[in-house]
């Protein structure tokens, strides 16, 4: 009997490991990273499986379902503007824009202005100009909102307008927050705003599948005219008043016109998601719009419940694109392969390629995995430079002299395939030429990487390889 007990036990576990192979198998990983979790799951059958459960899945599949409701609630605010407003850049140009339309659903629209921001002090007092301006509702959705001054005086304003009767709808991460939770935002339900966590940490959430996922977006809409994006969370430390090593150097855009309807879009997705209510259709939340010239942008947005990582192919095919100068700024330079391969072929084929990463992150793992991928770029010809004075947060693109990107994604494989990400992909000269200008200012505070003829020392050597081991993590 104990026997014929233990066979049963013995073969109920080898089904539930079958099954439980099936379907990591089923979930499309690199075949390193399947064969990674079949050993983790053979090896630590319970615990691998919780782990598993918290960080395996790809995608949300419940949010995947919402997304496609939410859409068709919006479809014909968006859907009609193709005919209307959809311009065909030539050559490159377009090639890009075909890109971003087939892998992010972004429409190529018109923005009637676009104003750029470097300095988080000049971004918040756009941001409450907008704020007091509007009439009918603001939305906004951040990664980071610190309880400090800059975070408690934007509560406190974004209270004021919902007593006027402004609707005020606020998404907030549940990890990059975590210094607002509590009380913090009960001034804003008591003035009637909504509130809204998105992936909160309890574990009474653990429907919402994979811990690891978070909204990165950092964006705001008012009256579905006006639009903001790019990297300049709620904090203190963005300000240029903030000095040492916690300061930061960032870059935000300001926008509006037709493209602000796509930004709504993305919002009311993911306040379905984050606070189960649907955000009506209307001319209210997406109004006809009037846009009668300037530049064209495509809103691209990017997160595990997209099939395609819209994100990572805008970039990967920007690269490639590229035939003058490829000009980037991140704060976490970690590329997957394909994003490392197409950076050194432009750099092979005489592309002016330049990137500019921080001197020293918030992240020591990884800065120590960032250089250890300055050699392949340094030896195709390409250029690196360290920012010095702040931890440079921009994440922005400038590709010949007729494109650039905006964003909140990183050069990494957390942006490109685990967060919520959002950006900004600008067709025409206008922009192209202020990033061009904000880029030369900033390499008057960076060092040059040179490529070194001497072998480097063991032990940092081994730290990089190290780290660069977790970079599919980081």
């Amino acid at each position: 009997m104990n026997a014929l007990l233990w066979l049963l036990l013995v073969g109920a576990f080898m089904l539930w490991g079958a099954a439980m192979a099936v379907v990591v198998v089923l979930q499309r990983r690199s075949p390193a990273a399947t064969i990674a979790w079949l050993l983790v799951l053979a090896l630590l059958p319970l615990a691998g499986w919780l782990i598993y459960r918290l960080i395996g899945p790809l995608r949300l599949e419940r949010r995947k379902a919402r997304r496609r409701v939410t859409r068709k609630l919006v479809e014909e605010a968006t859907g009609a503007l193709w005919e209307i407003e959809h311009s065909a850049p030539t050559h490159h140009r377009e090639q890009l824009a075909r890109v971003a339309i087939a892998a992010g659903e972004a429409p190529p629209l018109r923005a009637d202005s676009i104003d750029l921001f470097t300095e988080g002090q000049v971004k918040y007092g756009a941001l409450a100009e907008a704020i007091e301006a509007a009439k009918h509702h603001v939305h906004l959705e951040y990664y980071i909102w610190e309880n400090d001054q800059i975070g408690r005086r934007l509560r406190d304003q974004l209270a004021t307008r919902a007593r006027a009767g402004v609707e005020v709808r606020v998404i907030i991460d549940g990890t990059g927050s975590l210094h607002a939770r509590g009380q913090f935002f009960r001034p804003l339900r008591d003035a009637g705003a909504m509130v809204a966590w998105f992936n909160p940490v309890s574990l009474f959430h653990i429907r919402r599948r994979r811990a690891d996922f978070r909204s990165h977006r950092k964006i705001m809409v008012c009256d579905g005219r006006v639009g903001f994006l790019g990297g300049i969370n709620v904090a203190d430390t963005e300000t240029a008043e903030f000095s040492g090593d916690q300061a930061w150097r960032d870059t935000h855009v300001r926008f509006e016109g037709s493209a602000v309807r796509v930004l709504q879009r993305v919002f009311a997705e993911d306040w379905f998601y984050a606070a189960d209510a649907e955000l009506p259709s209307t001319e209210a939340y997406f109004p006809v719009p009037t846009t009668t010239g300037g530049e064209i942008v495509q809103i691209v947005a990017s997160g595990p419940d997209f099939d395609a990582f819209a994100i990572h192919k805008v970039f990967f095919a920007a690269i490639n694109l590229a035939e003058s100068r490829l000009w980037l700024t991140t704060p976490y330079f970690v590329p997957d392969d394909a994003i490392l391969s197409a950076l050194v072929s432009a750099a092979m084929r005489g592309v002016d390629v330049r990137v500019i990463a921080p001197a020293r992150s918030d992240s020591r793992l990884v800065d120590l995995a960032a250089r250890s991928y300055f050699p392949d770029m340094l030896a195709a010809g390409a250029r690196i430079y360290e920012y010095q004075p702040r931890f440079v947060h921009a994440k922005t693109f400038v590709i010949d002299d007729d494109i650039a990107i905006i964003g909140t994604a990183n050069l990494d494989n957390r942006s490109f395939r685990l967060d919520f990400e959002v950006a900004a992909v600008i067709y025409g000269t206008t922009m192209n030429a202020r990033l061009d200008a904000v880029f030369q200012a900033d390499l008057a505070h960076c060092r040059e990487i040179c490529r070194s003829t001497e072998p480097q020392p063991f032990w940092p050597r081994l730290g990089q390889a190290g780290a660069r081991l977790f970079s599919p993590l980081l």
